[in-house]
């Protein structure tokens, strides 16, 4: 077990707001006027004032269904600390909307005034007041005017201010194989993930960021945002990810960093080399990736590219996002690793609640003040999710002599092939170093006898060919016989989810296998 440093957190978000000098930048968006801290801190005060005049106050939910970009950022940041956000995606439809507002128990909606959703439908049919939001982009990046809709009225039970144990955001769980279980994480919680993260990267109020991540996810909202507020530096809120418009916006905003999902990494290294100048002429201090693994290879092709340090973190919403990443030079960076604790402690346990010793697969556990008390209303998943005051993340790994933490894959993701357990980020892994291919998922397809075998999906790169025996036969080169793929699959884009992480589970159903 290690135990990374102990540092001082801020325990609210109206106090983490506190961070930037007043005339300095906070929230922009391309194109846009920049809002300074000062008028983000104004604004904010009188939008809690404001939904507190509605009836909406402390530990009140409210769902926000907005497309990317500033608006969606600082209402998140408004509603978060004087009531409780629940962030949705905007593209669901309208049974998601129905699950999720009926789950989380929202009291109001807050949706772009005069754009067609099922959520104002939804909300109609279940009673939930309904709040318009008119942006503002004249009066700064990210302001907006709120108006609820006439027929439903409030009471007010607790306004001001969100105290520290306050439940500042709930999300869902990913739900891939049951029920997705709900997230409440507190004041304290994002506070103190976004300080590890500032933490981590070294942010000062010189840094600025380029936000590229959906904000219904907490990659997004606190990787993103949160992070960079804390610190007083700024962030540039685009309207979600676009590569053919990635380099305009480095050109425009010149930010010091971003971070994503590997996803779109890759993608943006497909473009990378028709913007050469622009990646000379802008440089990043670093990049930052997360939410899911990076193969090595990619890392290393990133780095050559853009002459900067790509620092791979380990995040999950229960912990407020992160738990451990990579360092930034002169520090010992391991590519493959995700780095050392930064933020909670991490251990890895055995499946009977024994913490094992360096250099042992088992289930990388944590605790901290970023980690989530519990699932809301679930006994039964708090029951099995922590073992002696720690969280099991479900992720499988080990720990180095040097406490670096290596992920061997979820633990519901491993391939059980007539009882020979596979990763397939292994299969990943060396797949990624045949020369044709671009991207792979690695992933289990039902077998009559042996339970599961194994499946991949590749994307070749652009001009570049291979057939699937090729690839099998590379395979043999480097794995025993019963991790080789038993079929590959080529597409020209891998499935991802609604954040732009790979899709495993289930993957074989969906393609029909």
């Amino acid at each position: 077990m290690i135990e990374t440093q102990k540092m001082k957190y801020c325990t609210s978000l109206p106090e983490l707001l506190s961070a930037g000098n007043d005339d300095h930048p906070a929230i922009g968006s391309p194109g846009q006027l920049d809002l300074n801290f000062k008028n983000l801190r104004v604004f904010i005060t009188q939008t809690v004032a404001n939904l507190n005049s509605m009836g909406i106050g402390r530990n009140d939910r409210v769902a926000i269904v907005l497309p990317n970009g500033p608006e969606m950022a600082v209402a998140f940041m408004a509603v978060s600390c004087g009531c409780t956000s629940a962030p949705l995606n905007d593209a669901y439809v309208a049974e998601e909307y129905e699950f999720n507002l009926q789950d989380f128990r929202a009291k109001a909606l807050i949706v772009q005034a005069h754009k067609n959703s099922p959520a104002i439908d939804v909300a109609q049919k279940l009673g939930i007041a309904i709040i318009d939001l008119h942006p503002t982009p004249e009066c700064g990046a990210g302001t907006f005017t709120l108006t609820l809709r006439p027929g439903k009225k409030m009471n007010l039970i607790q306004g001001g201010w969100a105290k520290k144990d306050d439940v500042a955001l709930i999300l869902h769980t990913s739900g891939t194989t049951s029920r997705p279980k709900i997230v409440p994480l507190s004041q304290a919680n994002l506070c103190a993930s976004a300080a590890n993260i500032a933490n981590t990267l070294q942010y000062t109020h010189r840094d600025r960021g380029l936000n590229i991540m959906p904000l219904f996810h907490i990659h997004g909202l606190v990787a993103g945002i949160l992070s960079a507020i804390s610190a007083g530096s700024y962030i540039s809120c685009t309207h979600g990810f676009n590569a053919l418009k990635f380099f305009t916006w480095i050109d425009e905003v010149k930010p010091s960093w971003y971070t994503a999902v590997p996803t779109m990494h890759q993608t943006i290294l497909t473009r990378a080399h028709h913007n050469a100048e622009i990646i000379k002429n802008h440089p990043l201090r670093f990049i930052r990736s997360s939410s899911s693994p990076m193969p090595t290879k990619v890392i290393a092709e990133i780095e050559a590219c853009f002459k900067v340090p790509l620092i791979e973190s380990y995040g999950m919403t229960e912990a407020s996002h992160q738990m451990c990443s990579n360092s930034l030079p002169p520090v010992l960076r391991k590519p493959g690793t995700v780095g050392l604790p930064a933020g909670p402690k991490v251990a890895i346990m055995d499946e009977h609640g024994k913490i094992l010793g360096k250099n042992t697969i088992g289930e990388i556990v944590i605790q901290g003040p970023n980690v989530t008390k519990g699932y809301e209303n679930n006994p039964k998943a708090n029951a099995e999710n922590f073992t002696n005051g720690w969280f099991r993340t479900g992720d499988q790994g080990m720990m180095d002599d040097d406490g670096y933490i290596t992920l061997t894959g979820r633990l519901k993701e491993i391939i059980n092939r007539g009882g020979e357990k596979i990763s397939p980020l292994e299969i990943d892994e060396v797949l990624m170093g045949h020369p044709a291919i671009l991207q792979v998922v690695t992933f289990a397809m039902p077998h009559p006898k042996l339970g599961e075998e194994v499946g991949a999906v590749v994307v070749l790169r652009e001009g570049k060919a291979a057939t699937e025996k090729e690839i099998r036969e590379f395979a043999t080169l480097h794995l025993a016989d019963f991790k080789v793929p038993k079929k590959v699959i080529f597409m020209d884009e891998i499935p991802k989810g609604a954040t732009g992480k790979l899709q495993r589970i289930n993957l074989a159903k969906k393609l029909g296998l």
